[in-house]
């Protein structure tokens, strides 16, 4: 066979694509294999005590119990797939019921809509009872205000306590952080003072550990000197107090029209991240005050407003490779009913439905932003009040179960289909499908909606999944 190029020029060309491949590597890494919670749940500095996570899971519950006592209802509430043809006679619903309990998967196969609602439900329940909060914010921002400086340092302080306390007594959620206030001319030296507070009363309480998976989050960020500013305090506190080196990480909030493009026209999401310095774990995206500076009136601000999808698509694709995590933002109507019952004065009935509507409004309106956040591609998302709890978990299941069973299938036609077609020396064109199945078990698996039994159904293997490579997976088939 003849050959043009020499053997010196290829050595050459090989140079230059091993190093430009490694230099793109160094850049997009690939995304984390670490658990990435489903949501951040925010609460008030002021209100934080160790049992956090476990009081907003008992609300969650008797909230769920009062509005949705049966998964009938919760799916007609959220309007799960199918929902509209469960039964509404108290008889087939009983009849329903005992099935569903004797043999889940037998009902599954006749009644898949059943079986969904049924299963998450279920689910949510465990979930709420086992762990009700994945990863928690003590907010000394927003969800905290302005207040005196002495009332602040001692919420800084007393928050400080908490953590170690629920460390101690490991009652802590797996995740958690502090959300400090903007780098601003106005906010700066408070948002400092009380980072160094509490991360010195932490320390002098631990004796310098950390719980497991902490994180600082710096809100509003608008330039790369804000976050540069945050890495080095964050490091100079590591040194000083005794935390392990990089152990104290961060998160950055895209919530101004700046932290997308800034003045010279640049993507500013980028550069945001590399002035952390290595200690930026994931990004944030904030719907209200994004609308907010892109001058969208109150009334047509909303979770799914084009001006936020365009901002997560920049989020999305500058983060993308990188192993930072993205993060979507809150619904912000909240399942409060208007009326509360007194000591001695129970709620009438009219109370009663006008409260179940408004808390049944909320849900399907945070159901629905959350599907749009996981139809983005965006499997996390911020909870305000324990009410929307069942929500989060129910859409999350939801989303991953709903298509499990047409998933498996394809992939497993796809490993096989592409194993056979490179056999008989046909080309295999479509890669980029099969590695959106892959990603869809990787993610599923990732937050707890689908198990390894389920994965492992579909024909690959644990260490293929992980390789997070369809064409990979293809190419060490076709050579065994």
């Amino acid at each position: 066979m003849r050959l043009t190029l020499t053997p010196e020029e290829l050595t050459v060309y090989y140079a230059q694509l091993h190093d430009s491949n490694s230099a793109f590597k160094c850049h997009y890494p690939a995304d984390s294999f670490e658990r990435q919670p489903v949501h951040t749940v925010y609460g008030g500095a002021n209100l934080f005590k160790a049992g956090f996570a476990g009081k907003l899971g008992e609300v969650a519950l008797k909230t769920l119990d009062t509005y949705a006592p049966n998964y009938l209802v919760f799916a007609r509430v959220l309007g799960l797939p199918g929902a509209d043809t469960l039964p509404t006679t108290p008889i087939e619903q009983a009849s329903l019921t005992r099935a569903l309990e004797k043999d889940p998967e037998q009902v599954r196969e006749v009644k898949p809509a059943a079986w969904l609602a049924y299963t998450v439900y279920n689910r949510v329940l465990k979930k709420l009872k086992s762990e009700p909060i994945e990863d928690n914010r003590i907010d000394f921002e927003d969800g905290y205000g302005n207040r005196p400086d002495d009332e602040e340092d001692g919420h800084a302080v007393a928050a400080a306590d908490e953590v170690a306390k629920g460390m101690r007594d490991n009652i802590l959620s797996p995740f958690i952080g502090i959300r400090i206030k903007t780098f601003s001319d106005e906010c700066k030296v408070r948002a400092i003072r009380t980072l160094d507070i509490f991360l010195s009363r932490l320390a002098e309480q631990t004796g310098g550990q950390l719980p497991a998976n902490f994180i600082v989050t710096l809100p509003k960020v608008t330039t790369p000197t804000q976050v540069a500013t945050c890495a080095t305090i964050l490091e100079n506190l590591e040194t000083k107090l005794g935390f392990a080196k990089d152990s104290l990480r961060m998160e950055i909030m895209i919530e101004t029209t700046q932290s997308i493009i800034n003045h010279k026209g640049e993507n500013t999401v980028p550069l945001l991240v590399a002035a952390a310095g290595g200690r930026c774990r994931s990004a944030i995206f904030g719907t209200y005050d994004y609308t907010a500076s892109c001058n969208i009136t109150a009334t047509h601000q909303s979770h799914t407003h084009p001006a936020c999808d365009f901002a997560r698509h920049v989020l999305q694709v500058s983060l993308a490779g990188t192993g930072i995590t993205i993060s979507d933002g809150a619904t912000t109507s909240m399942p409060i009913g208007p009326h509360k019952a007194g000591k001695d004065c129970a709620l009438s009935p009219q109370q009663m439905d006008e409260n179940r509507a408004v808390v049944h409004g909320a849900w399907k309106l945070h159901y629905d932003n959350i599907m749009h956040s996981m139809r983005h591609a965006y499997y996390q998302g911020w909870d305000l009040n324990p009410g929307q709890l069942p929500v989060r978990y129910a859409a999350v299941d939801t989303f991953f179960l709903s298509g499990l069973q047409d998933a498996s299938a394809r992939l497993n036609a796809f490993l096989n289909k592409a194993a056979q077609a490179t056999l008989v020396g046909n080309t295999f064109d479509d890669a980029a499908t099969g590695q959106g199945l892959l990603n869809f078990f990787l993610r599923g698996m990732a937050c707890g909606a689908i198990t390894e039994q389920e994965v492992l159904a579909t024909g690959i293997t644990l260490d293929e999944l992980r390789s997070r490579s369809f064409v990979r997976i293809v190419n060490n088939r076709t050579r065994k």
